[in-house]
């Protein structure tokens, strides 16, 4: 069964830091570029990064650059999503979702949540004092 497991998460104060970890179970992700999602509260599913199948592309939302940074270890067949300086702007239900990209290593396309064939289960992030 192919799938992506998502950890991390939690309750953090303005200011703070968390790390999201997505892991892939049933498939290797080196021909799959990963994409960070969130949906807060009351709103619509937003791209916040993504990075291609290589490593060597990422991209971030306006909102988060600076401030995220989006990693892969393809030996641990995981991907991260490092979060600083956190505001309560950023509380929101995080998703991570693998697109299969083995013609294009170097691409990965931020917020078209269309193009990703597997989804995580969420993980929520709240940001409060």
């Amino acid at each position: 069964q192919l799938q992506l497991v998502q950890s991390g998460g939690g309750l953090v104060q303005p200011g703070g830091s968390l790390r999201l970890s997505c892991a892939a179970s049933g498939f290797i992700l080196d021909v799959w570029a990963i994409g960070w999602f969130r949906q807060p509260p009351g709103e619509e599913r937003e791209g916040v990064s993504c990075i291609s199948s290589s490593g060597d592309t990422r991209t971030y939302a306006d909102s988060v650059k600076g401030r995220f940074t989006i990693s892969r270890d393809n030996v641990k067949n995981i991907v991260y999503l490092h979060m600083d300086n956190l505001s309560p702007e950023d509380t929101a239900i995080y998703y991570c979702a693998a697109d299969y990209t083995p013609g294009s290593l170097s691409y990965c396309a931020l917020g078209n949540a269309a193009v990703y064939n597997y989804w995580g289960q969420g993980t929520q992030v709240t940001v409060s004092s």
